[in-house]
């Protein structure tokens, strides 16, 4: 996992070529006025889901822990103030049941070991070892969600 602000994304470009494009993106476009939904940037390779949603309670947010396999997320906050839980998938013991590979989630009953926030123009990058419970807040959210194709 990689939590920093947007002005230090140059750091992170070249881990993945992919990445290199987010980033771009998100500097080359007007992020208020994204249509909410998912947009193909590359492809499959790297889409983006726009949401602009009410953040949820840590319980509901917890209930939904996850993961993925197939994709990288790179998790961009607009507006609004997010807490994510955060723990390493080698220490969760608890799967909720079996991977969904057309939606790529592995969720799982562990709770978090820490708790992180995200404000406005900060990211975090999580791979697939990284099981993360975000959308926590009392408040409104504005974000974008990059899925990186492994």
């Amino acid at each position: 996992m990689i939590i920093d602000h947007i002005k230090n994304a140059s750091k992170y470009a070249n881990l993945n070529p992919l990445f290199k494009k987010a980033f771009e993106y998100l500097n080359t476009t007007e992020l208020g006025s994204i249509a909410i939904g998912h947009h193909e940037i590359e492809g499959k390779e790297l889409r983006v889901i726009v949401a602009d949603e009410n953040g949820v309670s840590e319980t509901a947010s917890t209930a939904e822990f996850e993961c993925h396999d197939q994709h990288i997320d790179i998790q961009f906050c607009i507006s609004g103030i997010e807490r994510f839980g955060w723990k390493p998938r080698n220490t969760c013991l608890l799967p909720r049941g079996e991977y969904n590979s057309e939606k790529d989630v592995l969720f799982y009953n562990d709770k978090p070991d820490m708790f992180f926030i995200l404000k406005e123009n900060q990211f975090v990058i999580l791979y697939p070892e990284d099981v993360h419970a975000p959308m926590i807040s009392d408040g409104r959210i504005r974000k974008l969600i990059f899925k990186v194709r492994i």
